[in-house]
């Protein structure tokens, strides 16, 4: 069987699509979950600190600046992943969504006090236990967090896989 190599452009035009993004996982001195609730989206009302790669710049480096331009804090590596999430295509959104999640560590109760939330992007910052937070959170989005306190307990990242977009 011959195969048809295609210049680079063209192979690429026929490859997948995404987006990728870099967020920072917190917990409290009790061990608990800090998220921060977006004012821009219901569908996903609780997130931790991040957002989409601009480009050219690297996961870990979407991440800090994400962090710091949301709550103020300023992170320094070396980094620790905690856990790559990723999402299929949907309705809402056209392309395939790759992320990678790091560990921020515990924040003493001062430093989670003084967080300064972008008040465009969120308006609360909370920590609450993992069964606290179900309540408040879409199935998936609550799945996602518990796949990422389990690879904080167990120190083996995960892959979490099923974070698509609703078709």
């Amino acid at each position: 069987m011959s195969k048809k190599w295609l210049p680079p452009e063209e192979f690429a035009a026929t490859l997948p699509h995404a987006t990728i993004f870099g967020a920072v996982f917190f917990t409290d001195e009790d061990n608990r979950p800090v998220q921060l609730r977006a004012t821009y989206s219901s569908a996903h009302p609780w997130q931790w600190p991040g957002g989409i790669a601009e480009a050219g710049e690297r996961p870990w480096e979407t991440a800090v600046r994400e962090c710091r331009e949301e709550t103020g804090i300023h992170l320094v590596g070396p980094p620790r992943l905690l856990a790559t999430v990723f999402g299929l295509p949907g309705k809402d959104w056209p392309l395939a969504t790759v992320g990678f999640v790091f560990d921020g560590g515990r924040l003493p109760t001062g430093q989670l006090a003084e967080i300064v939330l972008d008040p465009d992007e969120h308006d609360q910052v909370c920590a609450l236990t993992v069964p606290e937070w179900q309540e408040l959170m879409p199935g998936r989005d609550h799945a996602r967090l518990e796949a990422v306190m389990g690879a904080r307990h167990a120190g083996i990242p995960a892959y979490f896989d099923t974070w698509d977009w609703e078709a």
